[in-house]
């Protein structure tokens, strides 16, 4: 894959690919440890304990401690991906500073985490930690994607044109908002619910069950904006690939929606819960690729006029 001269885009695209599964992972991962009570495992930071890097071989430092591990796993990830962004042939200044965003958020979720240990499980800093992570999965989709579009003799990415009307497109817009606030209730319902990392950790002053009533509205309505943005692309005759990617983002909402009723109507067992965490991730990813998809895809070796594409300078 790599020669002298350099990384070949395909083979570079492959590294993200592996940084965002290794991003994706540590998600459920971490939600292990919440789940399994093992959140004050570990009670020092970067030591397991004092004057003690590795875990005893007991339950829950080991599970906490093999989440800190694995955090070493998703480093490697991302200082390949910034490593392979300097190795690529054509090099682009856009695929360099998106890896350096997530080595910035990496070094983020580090201090988090070490702050979680350190204020014993506060939930405002879990949600804190968990948003973030949202974040780098953001970043990472969006350097796969741009590192798969072609690159223009100046060594800067082509862009196709919008594939969808003004007007669609601000609704898109407000879909990808409306995700957010999917994503930001459900870390709320979390906050005030049982499963907090450790029996005696503090929650938030909510009760449960509101918090997961004005989540499950949320939700409905961002299915209810899916749907019609569904039926709007079919009216418009958009781009099968853009249809197609909808209809997944859809059947990853309708899966979640599932097992998070599920879930509330059996008093929110660890196994559905760590379920609905994975799908979380899942719908996420899958939000982030359709708005991306809302640009043509142009081939590797087309040169548009600039009025047809958008050049993007990095």
């Amino acid at each position: 894959m790599c020669a002298r001269r350099g990384l070949t885009p395909e083979a570079y695209r492959r590294i993200t690919s592996l940084a965002l599964a290794a991003l994706a992972v540590i998600i459920v991962s971490g939600a292990a440890v919440r789940l399994t009570g093992s959140g004050l495992g570990c009670t020092d930071w970067p030591n397991c304990r004092q004057n003690r890097l590795v875990a005893d071989l007991e339950f829950h430092p080991m599970v906490e401690f093999v989440n800190r591990v694995f955090t070493g796993v998703v480093s490697v990830a991302v200082i390949l991906a910034v490593l392979g962004s300097r190795l690529r042939r054509p090099r682009r200044g856009d695929l360099t500073w998106w890896s350096f965003g997530l080595v910035a958020g990496v070094l983020g979720q580090i201090i988090l985490g070490a702050l979680v240990v350190v204020f014993e499980l506060s939930p405002w800093l879990v949600i804190g930690h968990f948003l973030t992570s949202m974040v780098l999965v953001w970043n990472a989709v969006v350097l796969h994607h741009r590192a798969g579009l072609p690159t223009d003799p100046h060594g800067h990415a082509v862009v196709g044109p919008r594939n969808v009307a003004p007007r669609l497109l601000a609704l898109i817009g407000l879909w990808f908002v409306g995700a957010i606030a999917v994503i930001f209730t459900g870390t709320i319902v979390t906050g005030s619910g049982p499963h907090g990392g450790d029996a005696k950790v503090e929650r938030l002053p909510l009760l449960f069950a509101s918090a997961a009533r004005v989540h499950g509205s949320t939700v409905m309505g961002f299915l209810a904006l899916t749907l019609l943005i569904a039926w709007l692309l079919r009216q418009a005759t958009a781009p099968r690939s853009l249809q197609v990617r909808m209809w997944q983002a859809i059947g990853v909402l309708v899966v979640q929606a599932t097992i998070g009723y599920v879930q509330y109507f059996t008093k929110v067992p660890v196994v559905l819960v760590g379920f609905h965490i994975a799908g979380a991730t899942s719908l996420w990813i899958a939000v982030v690729r359709f708005a991306l998809a809302t640009r043509e895809p142009m081939a590797p070796d087309v040169r548009p006029a600039p009025h047809v594409a958008e050049v993007v300078h990095a």
